[in-house]
């Protein structure tokens, strides 16, 4: 078991309070870190985040503070938990505030569209001397806190970060597996936020359950092409971070992609969708990161560029579906080993 550590967990939205919070309990010293030092005095005076988990008691040992110095600098292990487009600018103020020989792990679904980088990648170019992991899975925060059981992945090829991040989030509720491909693992968390996107669209559309299936499978042979011709193992999208949070976020409308799904298959734009969210949805964005790296890789995936006409280009929603069922007929199975 590990011994207490001091652990930040940067973000204070409803994944980053919610992991603080599981970490607190199994008594480490936690900071959770929020930009706005209004709201994490409020967070620390009355023991809830009332914006993101309302109801949610936080434990003692975790203290809200806007202070990244002191949230950053005696800490162990610091997980980011920031929405992609802060992320870079994020790694940068804390890269000069880490110990020597400190993990940081991140947990933000997305990529950054100007050279198609990763969030870990971002860690690799902007920090010295740390060790990198990452955290994705089918884990709903407000399940999370709820005490529902959940797994989540830790993917690294260092098993010191490993051992150590399922040392510290391993509890009655909350369990945590190991994956060496960090990319792959990454790739799952962001692609899968386009697809929740589109079974959303279904789901307003009132498509039955053979047309939900099959978005869902042909989701999955998407991710995993897309991911086998970046370099990751297409073996990893049959795990908790690939088809587990796949299925997760794809019928759920907890999730806030298949939300914005579901408004736009309700006839409202997407400016209106996204306001009603009211939160990011990470998969909007993806979209086009995408659909543009797709093209230049010559990989094809017909979902998402249905979706990006039907989103950015003012196709009708009717597009997903012709995209689909018109396109090539492939085999069912792409990586099965042949005989």
């Amino acid at each position: 078991m590990t011994d207490q550590l001091t652990i930040a967990v940067l973000g204070g939205g409803s994944f980053g309070t919610a992991i603080a919070n599981i970490i607190a309990v199994n008594g480490h010293k936690t900071y959770l870190w929020m930009r706005d030092a209004e709201r994490a005095a409020r967070c620390q005076d009355i023991r809830e985040n009332p914006e993101y988990l309302p109801g949610y008691k936080l434990n003692d040992n975790l203290i809200a503070t806007a202070d990244l110095q002191a949230a950053v600098e005696s800490s162990d292990v610091v997980f980011i938990s920031v929405p992609s487009k802060s992320f870079r600018d994020v790694t940068r103020k804390v890269a000069p505030l880490l110990k020597a020989d400190s993990i940081v792990v991140s947990t933000t679904k997305g990529i950054e569209p100007e050279s198609f980088t990763l969030m870990s990648q971002i860690l690799e170019q902007e920090l010295d001397d740390v060790h990198i992991g990452v955290l994705s899975g089918p884990n709903f925060a407000k399940e999370i806190v709820q005490q529902q059981q959940t797994a989540s992945v830790i993917a690294s090829d260092d098993e010191q970060v490993i051992e150590c991040i399922q040392n510290i989030l391993c509890s009655d509720s909350f369990r945590v597996y190991s994956n060496h491909d960090r990319y792959g693992v990454e790739l799952g968390g962001a692609l899968k936020n386009i697809y929740a996107i589109v079974c959303g669209m279904a789901a307003a559309w009132g498509t039955g359950h053979n047309t939900q299936a099959m978005l869902l499978t042909r989701s999955l042979a998407e991710m995993g092409r897309f991911a086998s011709h970046m370099g990751a193992d297409a073996m990893t999208f049959l795990g908790l971070a690939g088809v587990g949070d796949l299925i997760l976020t794809c019928t759920s409308d907890l999730s806030r992609n298949y939300r914005v799904g579901f408004a736009v298959g309700q006839g409202k734009t997407l400016e209106q969708a996204v306001e009603e969210i009211g939160q990011v949805a990470e998969g909007v964005n993806t979209v086009h990161i995408v659909k543009q790296k797709a093209e230049e890789l010559g990989v094809y995936m017909p979902l998402v560029t249905g979706l990006h006409a039907v989103l950015f280009e003012g196709v009708g929603v009717e597009h997903i579906a012709r995209k689909l069922m018109m396109g090539e007929q492939n085999t069912d199975v792409e990586f099965q080993t042949k005989n």
